[in-house]
This record gives C-alpha cells, sequence and structure tokens, in this order.
C-alpha cells in the first residue's frame, strides 16, 4: 500500500469516525432493530428543541383485527403518559407542600391532593398519538403517545377549580420540576 492510498485510508476513518461520534445515540431498553428510536427508548420525559414532554409508549400483540390492535396499542400508550404524568404532579405537590410550609398560605394536603386528581384527569385529555410503528416480525403495534408540557401550563392557566396559590406555583416552577424529574 503506497502513502497516498494510505493517507486516503486513514481520512476516509477519521471521517467515518467523526460522522459516528456526531450521531445521537439512544440507549435501548428493547434493542429492537430496524425500530424508530421512541420506541426502544420507551416511556420517558423528553426536553429537547420541541420542548418539554410527556412520551409514553404502549404496545399490542397481533389481535385478528389490526384496528382494535392499534386502539389497544394507543391506550397502553395514554395510560403510560398518565403514569408518569401522575408522578410529575406527585412532585410538584412535594415541592408546593415543602414550600407552602415554610410560612405561605398553604391549604390541607386532603385538599390539594383532590385538586391534583381533577386536574390530572382532565390534563390527560389533551394526550395525542403522535406515531405507530409495526414490527414486521412479530406483528407488534407500537404506539406513541405525547402530551407538551406547554399544554400543562395552559390549562392550570384557565383551570378555574384549583387553588390560587397552588395554581401560582405550578406556573412559577412546574418547569424546574420537570427539568429535574428529567434527569432522575
Amino acid at each position: 500500500m503506497n502513502i497516498s492510498t494510505r493517507l486516503i485510508s486513514i481520512v476516509g476513518v477519521t471521517v467515518l469516525l467523526g460522522a459516528c461520534s456526531s450521531k445521537t445515540l439512544v440507549e435501548s431498553d428493547l434493542g429492537l432493530k430496524g425500530a424508530p428510536d421512541w420506541v426502544n427508548k420507551g416511556t420517558q420525559y423528553l426536553n429537547d428543541q420541541g420542548g418539554r414532554l410527556f412520551h409514553g409508549v404502549g404496545e399490542a400483540p397481533p389481535m385478528g383485527v389490526e384496528s382494535l390492535q392499534k386502539s389497544t396499542a394507543d391506550n397502553r400508550a395514554r395510560t403510560e403518559v398518565a403514569r408518569i404524568f401522575t408522578s410529575y404532579m406527585d412532585a410538584v405537590s412535594s415541592d408546593y407542600t415543602a414550600a407552602s410550609s415554610g410560612g405561605g398560605a398553604g391549604m390541607s394536603e386532603q385538599a390539594m391532593s383532590q385538586q391534583i386528581k381533577s386536574f390530572t384527569k382532565l390534563n390527560l385529555s389533551g394526550v395525542k398519538i403522535i406515531a405507530r410503528w409495526k414490527d414486521k416480525k412479530t406483528n407488534v403495534i407500537y404506539s406513541l403517545a405525547e402530551l407538551d408540557h406547554k399544554s400543562v401550563q395552559s390549562m392550570v392557566n384557565t383551570t378555574q377549580t384549583m387553588n390560587g396559590d397552588l395554581k401560582q406555583y405550578i406556573i412559577n416552577h412546574g418547569e424546574n420540576v420537570f427539568d429535574k424529574m428529567g434527569k432522575e
């Protein structure tokens, strides 16, 4: 191998390695080859250029009727969003309780818990199915549900049944709680 061929090979390998290292790598839970990243990543908090998002992934095995299979995968994805959104609201509640116990205007834990449960049910109506994928090998259908944190903030602003202090706390600190939970 002459020097020019060797130099071209080294440059080519360096460029390829550079291209690979700049690609975003996804830590996979499922390891399904050929699946979209969201299938392998699973349910998560996502904070990127698209905003602060709650993502839920659901799946359904073959059921004989594809529309039923899609509906099942969609419902399971929405359930995953509900699960992580409930964890988020629990964290907001905990943070609010800690902040208000320092002398601020508080409310009973029971009343706050009821308001958060009501708000959670109301807000989950904003969950959208944004993608589906069918594994050609197994015929399992995966659905991706999304709830945007901006829509959560918007619903907090418009809800009439929430305590004003709690509402203001969510408006002022909700994104910080989201960011904290996304790192856990």
